[in-house]
């Protein structure tokens, strides 16, 4: 067959009788295109080696299951077992399979997302084995959920793409030549100011959206491309077209790409040179389509008219593994936790500084929250007919005894309005957190940018809230018309909200869902009430739940509020008694046991919860974020 500088035969097959051998070609260099920064040079071939895959009962507890998202169960079953094959640059690779064959775990091994441990080099990028942190910068991943903003058009989703996945050198008008190109690559031109949309949010159909999914993980050109399931959930059409462009992106760029898939068609099959037969986590087939067709009527099988092949040996497949690899079905691997073997991973590397990113990200989440127009709109509506309802109910209360409970009970339901009107982002947060997870796996970007720019994002729009609430609240109700103390009370609802805001994306970074995450936001909220101090005073809350008064968010927002307006009554009556005051302004702070100067200090507290809880949301996304990544 030649000498080895020319030609190297791989043996994919596990039972030597029935091997089939393979001539491969070594690795092309791809020219670079002229318009595109160097991003890469050669073609990449990935290889799997007698590879096995365990699920040990250690990886399944309830901790990991939180953050990590680990779904499989507790026997220590191999969900693949000496699985051996190849993908070559320039070709498609179709892993198939019935459902539960091993499709999707192989997917990820092959492209190093899932947690590796002790054993041989089983997994090898040009014959050398992984290096996680450079294949992450060679690779895209498609997910078979589409990870994308409904409310960015298709251009903005891939130029959003670009600017965070391209350095931050290539000018902006080349990344945008880039974008243009891309559309026109993926068919994508005549949708290009269109929605992405969902099921609420009318946009581009299915195959669009999928293929704006794929535009997303090739802007950055990468040498290899895996995507899991890119036909599912596609019309017949739709599939085709999708198929059809990624062949074309592999002859035409040289990128090695593979897939998994069901149970594609007639068509769609002649678009795949190799297909890897799965059953039970095993090899049964790695090779042609012609090939494969072979080995079934070898093994006596008649294909049935109006049936493919695959098809046919999915249905049959039970047969066709036990005349091939019935003496590899029970075999294990050296060491029984061995699950994957990769080189040590390098730390990633991301294309921008943090505050370049931090600056892509805010301009990217102001574009979803000003076109989030019923969250927008129905916030902004709410605070302002809540500050006019409420002003009209409390309306001019008078600083005497009677206003003086009025007052109170205002201020205790504007904390109670102020933290649980925060809860309807929930959503969103968890949301934009399927989103973080899928784009830092690949190194877009850093987590301490997204949780900045969360935090940047949402200061003007609560602003505006806390101006809509406190005008025509503050006036009606007739509080302390020292422009200071109004100023003040603006200052604190502001606060407020972001303290609030802070707290429900700590918990949507922690919650698996909506509904568990609105049931402990209520609990919750419902315990800071109790503590606060104004159902139960603080000496007579028991010692061992005082912390919970130190700890809530309701205490500190209210006494400040009292602090605010009756500061400013200083010595003005609010009861008398045969004549004589017996309660002023400064007797009622003192009798609270407050002082002014913790107008400030209570501040101080509110934007420390604030940093810790913005805190805590960090290393929760993070640690879930290394979990996906490993």
């Amino acid at each position: 067959m030649g000498s080895e500088e020319n030609h190297v035969v791989i043996t994919c097959e596990h039972h030597r009788e029935n091997a089939v051998s393979l001539s491969v070609k070594p690795a092309q260099v791809i020219p670079e295109p002229v318009a595109d920064p160097p991003t890469r040079s050669k073609s990449y071939e990935l290889e799997a080696r007698n590879l096995f895959y365990k699920i040990v009962p250690g990886e399944n507890n309830l901790w990991k299951r939180l953050f990590c998202g680990s779904g499989y169960g507790t026997s220590g079953k191999y969900i693949l077992k000496n699985v051996s094959c190849e993908a070559r640059p320039g070709e498609i690779l179709a892993i198939a399979g019935p459902s539960g064959a091993g499709k999707s775990t192989l997917l990820e091994l092959l492209a190093g997302r899932l947690n590796p441990s002790s054993g041989s080099k089983s997994v090898l990028v040009n014959r050398q084995a992984m290096n996680r942190g450079h294949f992450r910068k060679i690779s895209g991943y498609v997910t078979q959920e589409e990870a994308l903003f409904p409310f960015l058009t298709v251009e903005e989703t891939l130029m959003f793409s670009a600017r965070l996945r391209l350095p931050g050198s290539v000018p902006r008008s080349e990344k945008a030549s880039r974008v243009r190109a891309l559309m026109a690559e993926l068919g994508l031109s005549h949708v290009a100011g269109s929605r992405i949309g969902n099921e609420e949010v009318r946009g581009i159909s299915g195959g669009e959206r999928r293929r704006v999914s794929i535009g997303v993980e090739v802007i950055h050109d990468p040498a290899v491309l895996l995507l899991d399931e890119p036909t599912s959930g596609l019309d017949s059409a739709a599939a085709l077209q999708v198929t059809a462009m990624l062949k074309s992106m592999a002859e035409t760029h040289g990128r090695t790409i593979i897939l998994s898939i069901h149970q594609p068609g007639f068509r769609i099959l002649q678009l795949f040179d190799r297909i890897l037969l799965l059953s039970d986590g095993s090899v049964v087939h790695h090779g042609s389509l012609d090939a494969l067709g072979s080995r079934l009527r070898l093994s006596g099988h008649d294909i049935p008219p109006h049936v493919n092949v695959l098809e046919y040996a999915i249905d049959v497949v039970d047969c066709l593994a036990g005349t091939a690899y019935k003496t590899h079905q029970n075999s294990s691997p050296a060491h029984d936790q061995t699950t994957l073997a990769v080189s040590s991973s390098s730390p990633v590397v991301y294309a921008n500084s943090a505050i370049h990113e931090t600056g892509i990200l805010v301009h990217r989440f102001g574009k979803n929250v000003y076109r989030t127009k019923q969250l927008f709109t129905a916030r902004t509506l709410q605070a302002l007919v809540a500050g006019i309802g409420l002003g009209t109910v409390f309306m001019n209360t008078r600083n005497d005894k009677s206003g003086l409970q009025d007052r109170l009970g205002f201020f205790a339901f504007t904390l109670t309005f102020l933290l649980s009107s925060t809860t309807e982002g929930l959503p969103i947060f968890l949301e934009e957190r399927n989103i973080l997870m899928r784009e830092t796996s690949r190194g877009a970007y850093r987590v301490s940018s997204y949780v900045i720019a969360n935090a940047v994002i949402f200061l003007p729009f609560l602003l505006l809230v806390a101006l809509l609430y406190s005008t025509p609240v503050y006036w009606l109700i007739g509080l302390s018309s020292h422009p200071a103390a109004f100023l003040y009370f603006v200052l604190l609802v502001w606060v407020v909200l972001f303290m609030a805001n802070s707290f429900v994306v700590c918990l949507s970074a922690l919650v698996p869902n909506f509904i568990m995450g609105n049931s402990v936001i209520a609990g919750f909220m419902g315990a800071f009430f109790l503590f606060s101090g104004y159902f139960i005073s603080k000496q007579n809350i028991p010692d061992y739940w005082i912390w919970m008064h130190y700890l809530s968010l309701f205490k500190y927002p209210f006494e400040a509020f009292i602090i605010n307006e009756y500061s400013h009554v200083g010595s003005q009556c609010l009861d008398s008694m045969f004549g004589q005051c017996v309660l002023d302004g400064n007797g009622l702070l003192a009798q609270e046991g407050l002082h002014f100067s913790e107008k400030w200090s209570n501040l101080g507290v509110m934007l420390m919860f604030i940093v810790v809880y913005r805190i805590l949301c960090f290393i929760i996304l993070w640690y879930r974020c290394s979990c996906n990544r490993r």
